[in-house]
């Protein structure tokens, strides 16, 4: 879809819905007059996702259709084909096919749109409470209109996009959820006015209010909305605050009241949302390409035979036409008579010759993507068992175009993560807590059987906290003084509050996930947080009720990093502090630096396994200098000028000298497999465009979690600045570093010039020393995508990342400055946009997409990822996270996001290799048969004869030759799903289009016109001049045509047979079946009992010798040399397919000794070692403590007590274990050779050794065993291997033999 460009251009632009005029400014509403408002025919709160109903399905199914070239081709010829003097073949031909093919494309595409119709009736039919003629009445959503005043209760979603009024809590707060927007699950809150506060829930005020409210135009702005009201005489400021938008769900409020500004199609919701478009393959837009050029190929072999008829015609039929007649419309002179045959036959040839793309061609497609659907649909390895949710294709017209995807646009929460955050580990006074140990005190991996911790003392205690380190219990309840502040700190430092259900149950809203994840685990480890006033926080101490007074909350903010509260007990003031490694270290007391080095070390450790850390301080305040620096915080929260500066440095003054506690390690749960999942698929040369509503440091730590982001990176390029010329200045900035870090930086090793400057505000942060490139992509030589482990050092000579934010983006998606920003995200690894409206999520793809010739894929859970998710080539939809919005829009849905691997490197890559062959093959089957007659017509006086009979013509693409390339679409495959997925790079050919393209299309074109010489020409010079065993002329014009008929059948079936790379049953049967078919057929239908005109030609002619001398000869001819090229290019010249090809066919052979023989798939990532100890509360939001402390949002019923190759030397004990377990040796007792031994690393001078990630794959020598020599394997267990990466030899007879085992540990 082409969004407009006053849309593109400035995404802060209002425009106006489709029903009202484009110079709509401003829109003016008078609350509880209906028939004011009418007046303005603003839009109702109908929607319409759906693109048909039921008076325009036909006319713009067919209007869509008919862009496909192919079909508007065929709609041409069956015109011509009804008019009798110039057809030989029946309409009737042309007419079923195009027909069917029409209808399956329409019947789908109204399965589809019949979908999104019951999704809108689902929406539009939903409940909702009006205030009509002062009572509250039961109407549908598509019912209610602007101006009206709704009521909405806890959990409700919310109709329309609504002026708040008033609430059930205290000031008039309310709270939402935000999910569909902006992908958020933590709490926003809104707040009505003051004085339409007082309108509570008094039905009779509220019936009787009748303010007048301007307002901005429709327009897309999430994240603004301006705007007065006027009532009673006063003028009230409306803002984004006071607003809740449609899609947004309230909780945590029982009831509230709000105005309709915005409904329907004008809801800023809706438009965020695009358009649903008819998306058509890249393989359909190169089809509509070769059919021009096939149709002025065609037009010329016409006008090539046009020509030659007026001569013939002219020189030789005028003068024969005693026995030749012309007919009787045609006139009698020769020049005209001639001309007039020439016009009739260029018609005729046009019927004729028109099977060099025939209309099955089309049915065949639409079969076999089909067929690839169901393939997706039925894989067991893409359902999810816990929710019942297989992969899904919910469209069939794009399946090959999953193995052409080079860009992905990924949502963050709820695709990349579970929003799930959870206690992991911890370090206290120098001790790290969260590995289980044994009883001799070694670290123990974590099961599914590891027991966790008793919290059976708790009754707090939460059923589905997993802890799993009975040490921490131990410490707590032996009265550890510092466990006993580590947790203390926890449940008082925050800004949760607590709720408590009707069922008594204690639940925490925290305003981020992370926040909630550790007051959860103070609770669960016996120090619970019950209630708060603003001034005061009650917690439970295994048992004990204590009451702290609250007097200050330091906020937490983007600059300071850290949260501290000031609490006062016993006449004891303490600051309590959480924060960032980086910024809490530099406020540490001097005392706590030994502790600073141990809790440095856990830091470390837990950031290598991905954790979020913070680290925890207190300090002790006399009650005097409290006082005094209270007085100063005081005024200087009263200053009109420099306030939050003077506050930050009063904050940052009581902060200083601080005791080291410890520090907290908490995980944001990603989907299971999401890093091997992104690691692979840019092995693949795939680029990852994460686009995440979520704030600048959630999406960077998220990025290092899920690989996306790693240690071979430079640090981010931050692009945050607001103004535009302050975003071009640091992405231009970004693009000098680049280009100084190609210019001068050696190709290995050594840090980036440049690189320390122009990255925003945030340049301190995600800083990674000196940059390290992996030496296997730095020296290796880049050939074309066919080399299975190096990336191509021009596209992508560093490992560089971009983080733009939302504001920043709006900027530079303006057409001056999106060419800049398109060029740096190319340059980049990874690009991860932040704060990002929905809009600008499909401006951003529609940005790679106008500007780069790349198939571009968008995956999203939620609302909010709708519009990119139809913006792109492909969109999936993951089921299940945040509703179905997502998935109704979508082309495929999955479960996981894991399974998108599996999708493209496996399923897109195996459509794509079957409809790439699959055409190639039909183009050449088919040019092939039609140059036949072509070639004939210099025989016959250009008459436009056919050389086959018509029932040959019309059943050779339906019963001969159809089937066995069917099959091959179907079915076939190169290599196995595993084989897929363990190469990545076998992907690379789909991106950079190397199966089927222009020049592929060429080579099919010549081949088949070299294979229609050789059919037409053999048979012509054996039986030209040819005699029968009874001295009569061997072959007349059916015979010489039945001839040809049969080399043809054979010819092009043995054909398809040779492209075959994976022979099932089906293969054999239609194969072998439809030559056998062809000839049984003929000898039946030309027999004397069906009185055909062909009748006994077929028994005459198969009884002659040099008929099948002729077959013979002209299939030997033509597929012979294929063979040979087929053998030299796999042997001499092999792409990654065929190595791999070699690998698994090898890894079979060996499978024929060893039985229980299976793949063990590699790591495709490495542990991070970078630090990513920044990550403090990444989804916390400043002022929320301004809200706790003023009591504005405290509720009146609160209770108070409520490398290349790692060569691992294994040594093992030659008594194995039963089960095999050779893993846990080899982590017990492994030893990295990091200098190799000669002994380990050298080979004989009898065993070649290969060397080099990769190494077999990538040589471009085939490898050469002697007879006494095996390729080596992997071992795992007990008679267990696995092909090595690394291929060396060694003597067979030493297979067996006892002695330590080399392991060859492949990295990809």
């Amino acid at each position: 879809m082409e969004l407009p460009g006053n849309v593109r251009g400035n995404l802060g632009a209002y425009h106006a819905p489709a029903s009202q005029s484009s110079e709509e400014i401003e829109r003016i509403i008078k609350v509880n007059n209906p028939e004011f408002n009418a007046e303005f025919e603003y839009a109702n709160n109908y929607i319409s996702t759906s693109k048909y109903n039921v008076f325009t399905f036909l006319p713009k199914n067919l209007f869509e259709q008919f862009q496909r070239l192919a079909n508007a081709y065929f709609l041409g010829l069956l015109v011509l084909q009804l008019i009798p003097a110039v057809s030989s073949l029946a309409p009737i031909a042309t007419v079923i096919p195009l027909v069917f093919v029409l209808s399956i494309s329409a019947a789908k595409e109204a399965i589809d749109d019949f979908q999104r119709h019951r999704s809108d009736d689902a929406v539009n039919n939903r409940r909702s409470y009006v205030l009509r003629n002062g009572e509250i009445v039961e109407e549908r959503w598509h019912k209610v209109s602007v101006g009206d005043v709704i009521m909405l209760n806890n959990n409700d979603y919310i109709a329309a996009d609504l002026l708040l009024l008033s609430t059930s809590e205290p000031h008039s707060l309310c709270y939402i959820e935000t999910a569909e927007l902006d992908g958020e699950t933590n709490l926003k809150v809104r707040q009505a006015l003051p004085d339409t506060s007082e309108l509570g829930n008094d039905l009779a005020k509220l019936a009787a209010f009748d303010a007048e409210i301007v307002s901005e135009p429709p327009n897309n702005r999430l994240m603004k909305f301006e705007g007065k009201m006027m009532w009673k005489g006063k003028t009230y400021s409306l803002d984004n605050e006071k607003i809740l938008l449609r899609g947004c769900i309230l909780r945590n409020t029982q009831w509230c009241y709000g105005i309709v500004i915005f409904a329907g199609r004008d809801t800023k919701l809706m438009m965020n949302s695009g358009k649903a478009t008819f998306k058509r393959t890249n393989i359909d837009r190169l089809m509509n390409f070769l059919i021009i050029g096939i149709f002025l190929f065609l037009v010329s072999m016409c006008l090539i035979c046009t020509i030659a008829c007026a001569v013939w015609e002219t020189m030789i039929g005028y003068k024969f036409q005693v026995f030749l007649p012309w007919e009787s419309f045609v006139p009698s002179a020769r020049q005209n008579g001639s001309g007039t045959i020439a016009v009739l036959v260029f018609l005729s040839y046009i019927i004729i010759l028109n099977t060099v793309v025939p209309i099955s061609l089309y049915v065949s497609v639409e079969v076999i993507r089909l067929a690839h659907s169901f393939w997706i649909n039925w894989d067991v390895k893409m359902y999810y068992e816990k929710k019942d949710a297989p992969a899904k294709a919910r469209t069939t017209t794009l399946n090959e175009e999953l193995g052409q995807i080079e860009y992905i646009f990924s949502d963050k929460t709820g695709t990349l993560t579970q929003n799930i955050m959870t206690f992991n580990k911890c370090s206290i006074n120098g001790r790290s807590f969260g590995d289980p140990t044994d009883a001799e005190g070694n670290i123990i991996e974590i099961t599914e059987r590891t027991r966790r911790v008793d919290l059976s003392w708790n009754p707090y205690a939460e059923k589905d906290f997993e802890f799993f380190d009975s040490s921490l219990i131990d410490e707590i309840q032996n009265n550890n003084p510092m466990a006993r502040l580590f947790f203390t700190l926890l449940s008082l430092c925050h800004t949760v509050m607590p709720e408590v259900k009707k069922n008594g149950e204690l639940e925490y809203q925290a305003q981020s996930p992370d926040e909630g994840a550790l007051v959860s685990a103070a609770r669960n480890f016996g120090f619970v947080f019950k209630s708060r006033t603003p001034s005061t926080i009650t917690i439970e101490v295994q048992g004990q009720e204590e009451t702290y007074e609250l007097l200050n909350i330091l906020d937490f903010d983007n600059v300071r990093k850290r949260m501290s509260v000031i609490v006062k007990k016993n006449n004891k003031i303490q600051l309590l502090s959480k924060g960032a490694d980086t910024i809490m270290f530099d406020l540490l007391d001097s005392n706590s630096d030994e502790l600073k080095e141990l809790t440095t070390h856990h830091l470390n450790d837990f950031a290598q396994t991905g954790l979020r850390t913070l680290v925890l301080a207190y300090k002790d305040i006399s009650e005097s200098y409290y006082n005094e620096w209270k007085a100063r915080q005081h005024a200087a929260s009263l200053e009109m000028e420099g306030r939050d500066e003077k506050l930050a440095v009063l904050y940052e003054e009581i902060e200083q000298n601080m005791t080291l506690i410890g520090a907290t390690a908490i995980e944001d749960k990603l989907q299971d497999g999401v890093p091997e999942t992104i690691a692979n698929l840019a092995l693949a040369g795939i680029k990852i465009w994460v686009l995440t509503g979520d704030k600048q440091e959630t999406a960077i730590n998220i990025g290092y979690s899920c690989r996306l982001l790693t240690d071979e990176m430079e640090e981010p390029f931050i692009v945050d600045a607001d103004s535009r010329e302050g975003v071009e200045a640091q992405m231009k900035q970004a693009l000098e570093d680049i280009d100084n870090a190609k210019n001068n930086r050696p190709r290995q090793g050594g840090g980036v010039p440049g690189l320390q400057d122009g990255r925003g505000d945030n340049n301190e942060l995600y800083r990674n020393g000196s940059a390290k490139i992996d030496s296997s992509v730095g020296t290796s030589t880049h050939t074309g995508g066919e080399n299975g482990n190096v990336a191509n050092p021009e596209e992508e000579y560093g490992d560089f990342a971009l983080v733009i934010n939302g504001h920043s983006l709006a900027h530079a998606l303006k057409p001056e400055l999106e060419l800049t920003l398109l060029n740096l995200g190319c340059m980049c690894k990874a690009v991860i946009c932040c704060r990002v409206t929905p809009l600008q999520k499909a401006l951003v793809v529609d940005l790679v997409k106008r500007h780069k010739k790349s198939i571009t894929l968008a995956i999203g859970d939620g609302a909010n990822d709708v519009s990119m998710i139809k913006m792109a080539h492909i969109g999936i939809g993951i089921s299940g996270q945040e509703g179905m919005q997502a998935v109704l829009a979508s082309d495929y849905s999955l479960a996981q996001f894991a399974y998108l691997e599996r999708l493209l490197l496996v399923h897109g890559r195996w459509s794509y290799l079957r409809m790439c062959k699959f055409l190639r093959y039909f183009f050449y089957k088919n040019f092939a048969f039609t140059l036949c007659h072509f070639w004939f017509a210099f025989f016959c006086g250009f008459s436009a004869q056919t050389l086959f009979d018509p029932y040959f013509i019309s059943l050779y693409n339906v019963f001969y030759t159809s089937l066995p390339v069917l099959v091959l679409g179907i079915f076939d495959k190169d290599v196995g799903d595993d084989f897929c997925i363990r190469y990545p790079k076998l992907y690379e050919p789909g991106i950079q289009n190397l199966l089927f393209n222009k020049k592929m299309f060429s080579y099919s074109v010549v081949e088949g016109v070299i294979s229609s010489l050789v059919l037409f020409f053999i048979p012509y010079g054996a039986f030209n001049v040819g005699l029968d065993p009874s001295g009569k002329e061997a072959v007349d014009v059916q015979s010489l045509g039945t001839v040809v008929a049969a080399g043809l059948v054979v010819t092009a079936n043995l054909r398809c047979a040779l492209d075959t790379s994976y022979w099932t049953g089906f293969n054999h049967f239609v194969i072998w079946g439809s030559i056998i078919y062809y000839f049984c057929f003929h000898l039946a239908f030309y027999s004397d009992a069906i009185q055909y005109v062909y009748s006994g030609v077929a028994l005459k002619v198969f009884a002659l010798p040099a008929f099948w001398f002729c077959v013979l000869i002209t299939s030997t001819i033509l597929i012979l040399p294929m063979v040979a090229y087929r053998f030299y290019t796999s042997n001499v010249t092999p792409t990654l397919a065929d190595r791999v090809r070699l690998r698994q066919r090898l890894k079979k052979s060996k499978s024929k000794f060893s039985r229980d023989f299976r793949m063990h798939r590699q790591s495709t990532i490495r542990r991070s070692t970078r630090s990513i100890r920044s990550g403090y509360a990444f989804a916390h939001q400043a002022g929320f403590g301004e809200l706790i402390t003023s009591g504005i949002n405290m509720k009146e019923r609160a209770r108070e007590r409520d490398s290349s190759v790692v060569l691992t030397k294994v040594v093992r004990s030659s008594h194995a274990s039963e089960d095999g377990d050779t893993n846990q040796n080899h982590r017990n007792h492994q030893n990295i050779i990091n200098t190799p031994t000669p002994a380990a690393t050298s080979p004989k001078p009898t065993e070649p050794r290969l060397t080099g990630r990769h190494s077999y794959l990538a040589s471009q020598e085939q490898p050469v065993f002697s007879a006494h020599e095996v390729p080596m394997v992997e071992t795992r267990g007990n008679g267990k291997a696995q092909p090595s990466t690394e291929l060396q030899t060694r003597p067979s007879g030493n297979t067996n033999q006892g002695g330590d085992n080399i392991l060859f540990v492949e990295r990809l």
